[in-house]
């Protein structure tokens, strides 16, 4: 999957080291130098995505001190573009002073190439999520939005425009997908987009209850029909006449229910439990599970005609891990209504903290960022939500280094981090990847034996991606 191109605006008086910059950043980044030392003017920000300020020393700007001038003239301009400062390292006063002053970051001179590349495109990401919340907010739906349902990815795209298609054909749809991944919310968003919407939506799980249990539920009983039926009840199917029957887990549905469900659809029509008497029935019904369906009418656990009656529409959501760009959008948007459930301010993540949830494999999908969002709002009192604020099960091995580690030490764990996430997200393609980190082949051939990273690696997606079973794909 192709990443945006990110536009930089490279504020500098030396016009040399700007072009040199711009060939360095290399694919995936187009970058122009201005010296202009007039006022900062919105236009000039409007076909950027990230400015970055050059503070070195023995630049005319850092000895007249207005590359802080601009930035503050940058930080007045109403929905700019982030800041990242170049400063030299041993300035530490004015790395303090960039940041206070709304920089999103700064970087060391002499800048090291990659880490000024992942700088750049956190830095547009970030923007990028922010944009996307604030658009989310002013408008009930967006082209990246369906009804609670959130992401930009391409794979939710897709996943929205066959949504909105079949929601008003009346038709049986089969949603798969991992826990937590919001397959009901998917079913109800198909409901409310079909003409059913002003009929009930009736959902019921299968999932770890007993056979007559499940009967009862989903198809009712007469007064008498067994020792404690004191008064006939409506089942689940009769509730949803002229509406929507969602059934949850339906890969549970045990062998001796699954031909009355078949009948039902065959014939519209069943009975409650103790009674003859046929009851007619119109509904739509939306089926939902995390198992292979398909491999268990092969291993003969499911009834294949009831698979094709409920698998006319099959609709997949993806796993979190496979749409790690939507993880910024979606942990936005959790913090800001977790923030208003516990009547608290909404603070941003710090950049620590969403490269954590950005690096999580997340083995319980959306419902375990939910919950991981909601306990840092609880306990952030700060003015960000960090790192410490996360579960530990998330930090792992990004905590924070000891104060023993040394520098080179800190720079190949950045390193390996680096080259591990680029070669996971470009399908271990090493030409792929060795473009996306705009050095060349052979360059990554050597870091890759340098770093140790060996064919069976699982470092830093370690026990928690191994036991989350997310295999190691082999280097090619």
């Amino acid at each position: 999957m192709s990443e945006h191109t990110v536009r930089i605006l490279f504020l500098t008086q030396d016009i040399g080291f700007g072009d040199a910059l711009a060939h360095a950043l290399g694919e995936g980044f187009v970058s122009r130098s201005s010296n202009d030392s007039q006022p900062i003017k919105p236009n000039i920000l409007s076909d950027c995505d990230v400015v970055l300020i050059d503070l070195r020393t023995g630049s005319s700007q850092a000895e007249e001190g207005s590359g802080l001038r601009l930035l503050d003239e940058i930080a007045r301009i109403q929905s700019h573009p982030p800041v990242v400062a170049l400063c030299d390292a041993e300035n530490h006063a004015l790395f303090s002073s960039v940041l206070e002053r709304g920089a999103y970051d700064s970087v060391t001179n002499p800048p090291n190439i990659i880490e000024l590349r992942v700088v750049l495109r956190r830095a547009y990401k970030s923007d990028a999520a922010e944009k996307e919340l604030q658009r989310l907010r002013d408008s009930i739906r967006t082209p990246n939005r369906l009804h609670e349902l959130h992401g930009s990815s391409p794979a939710m795209q897709e996943l929205f425009t066959l949504a909105q298609k079949i929601a008003s054909c009346d038709v049986n749809v089969l949603i798969t997908g991992e826990t937590g991944t919001g397959k009901e919310l998917l079913a109800r968003a198909i409901h409310r987009l079909s003409p059913r919407f002003n009929e009930a939506l009736v959902a019921f799980s299968c999932a770890n209850l007993p056979e007559n249990l499940i009967e009862d539920e989903l198809f009712g009983h007469e007064k008498g029909a067994f020792t404690g039926a004191l008064n006939m009840r409506r089942g689940r199917m009769e509730t949803a006449d002229q509406g929507t029957l969602f059934l949850d887990e339906i890969g549970d549905l045990s062998p001796g229910l699954q031909p009355k469900l078949l009948r039902v659809l065959q014939e519209r029509s069943f009975e409650r439990l103790g009674s003859n008497k046929p009851i007619n029935v119109n509904i739509r019904l939306i089926c939902a599970t995390n198992r292979n369906l398909n491999d268990m009418v092969r291993q003969g656990a499911f009834r294949d005609d009831l698979y094709y009656r409920l698998n006319v529409v099959q609709l997949h959501l993806p796993p979190l891990r496979e749409r790690r760009d939507d993880i910024p959008m979606l942990a936005q948007i959790l913090l800001t209504a977790a923030a208003q459930r516990f009547n608290k301010k909404p603070r941003p993540f710090s950049r620590a903290a969403l490269h954590v949830l950005e690096e999580y494999a997340w083995p319980g999908n959306v419902r375990e960022l939910e919950n991981a969002v909601q306990r840092a709002v609880v306990l952030c009192d700060g003015s960000t939500v960090d790192l410490c604020h996360l579960p530990a099960a998330l930090r792992g091995s990004f905590e924070e280094p000891s104060l023993s580690c040394s520098y080179e030490d800190e720079v190949r764990q950045f390193k390996r981090r680096l080259v591990l996430r680029t070669l996971r997200q470009c399908g271990w393609q090493k030409a792929t990847s060795a473009r996306s980190l705009g050095v060349a082949r052979g360059y990554l051939h050597r870091l890759i034996n340098q770093l140790e990273i060996k064919e069976s690696e699982e470092e830093n997606l370690p026990e928690r991606i191994r036991e989350q079973g997310v295999p190691p794909k082999q280097l090619m």
